[in-house]
């Protein structure tokens, strides 16, 4: 019996104690709870503010397009909401005043989403053809390893064994997908960390390099609190202004946030991304300089008269 009670104190982290007035041992209220003479056992331990915690992660991610990865969560949130008082009115204010507006992603599922994430819990490999500068390439033998989603869109990081080379695929960009037979084989976390973490954002070519970026006074408190990469370095400047270092392998994603900011962001460097952001920035004054089509021109002439 000791050992029982013993078993049941560490594994299952019961609040078993001994009751003098009882005469026998007994379970003791969670700490924080108010005793209602009801317990769980064995299975799930939790307490109703792990409970409640709980919950609110499940109502969270419901308001998020996972694109099927998480596969029919409402029987545990039932089962989890039947250990506390189904009318509670906490839960029921959650659901009402909780919402998720403005996450960047994609408006629809990925067409191959569910066949790549298939291959990947079931360690397959993969056979692909995806789109790239408006070319379809075909990757015919892969192993996903892992599914990552950044700034609003999926991507696969894989095994490529016709390469012999860790590659990431971007799953709205695929065109076709097949599952093979065979096993898929693993590559370690840290090799993969080590790999596909360094630089910002999912693209992972070239050397890491470390952008230099400069924000306005006006900008710099919000920029400050932002994480643009774990391993960023920032520091606010005589002038109120922001620096900012981050380290990147592929400049087009960082581009992509750096346009975001205008012109109260500037690339001090390396040369490289400062001249492709100029580029890019050429580029949009060249079109904004072509007069605008002439449909836009008469809704504004209406528009005035109006």
């Amino acid at each position: 019996m000791k050992r029982d009670l013993d078993d049941l104190r560490t594994r299952l982290k019961l609040p078993i104690e001994w009751s003098r007035a009882a005469g026998g041992y007994r379970l003791a209220p969670m700490a924080g709870e108010v005793t209602t003479g009801a317990h769980e056992l064995p299975g799930l331990w939790f307490s109703s503010t792990e409970i409640h915690a709980l919950l609110t992660m499940q109502h969270l991610l419901a308001s998020l397009d996972t694109g099927g990865l998480i596969i029919n969560p409402v029987p545990v949130g039932d089962r989890l909401k039947a250990l506390l008082d189904s009318k509670d009115a906490e839960l029921q204010e959650l659901r009402r005043r909780v919402r998720i507006i403005g996450l960047e992603q994609d408006t629809a599922t990925p067409r191959y989403f569910e066949r790549v994430g298939l291959a990947l819990v079931r360690r397959k490999r993969l056979g692909l053809v995806h789109a790239q500068g408006g070319e379809s390439v075909m990757e015919p033998d892969i192993s996903p390893l892992r599914l990552v989603h950044c700034r609003g869109g999926w991507h696969l990081e894989a095994w490529s064994h016709s390469l012999e080379a860790l590659c990431s695929f971007a799953v709205d960009a695929i065109t076709d997908a097949r599952v093979h037979a065979s096993s898929a084989i693993d590559v370690s976390e840290p090799k993969l960390d080590a790999h596909f973490g360094p630089g910002y954002g999912v693209f992972t070519s070239g050397r890491v390099r470390w952008a230099r970026l400069q924000f306005s006074a006006e900008r710099a408190s919000a920029v400050a609190n932002v994480q643009w990469h774990p391993l960023q370095q920032g520091k606010l400047q005589n002038d109120g202004s922001y620096l900012l270092r981050v380290p990147y392998m592929d400049h087009r994603g960082l581009i992509a946030d750096i346009l975001q900011h205008g012109a109260h962001c500037e690339v001090l460097g390396p040369a490289s991304l400062r001249q492709a952001m100029a580029d890019e920035v050429g580029k949009m004054v060249l079109a904004y300089q072509a007069p605008a089509p002439a449909d836009e021109e008469e809704a504004q002439a209406l528009d005035e008269a109006l």
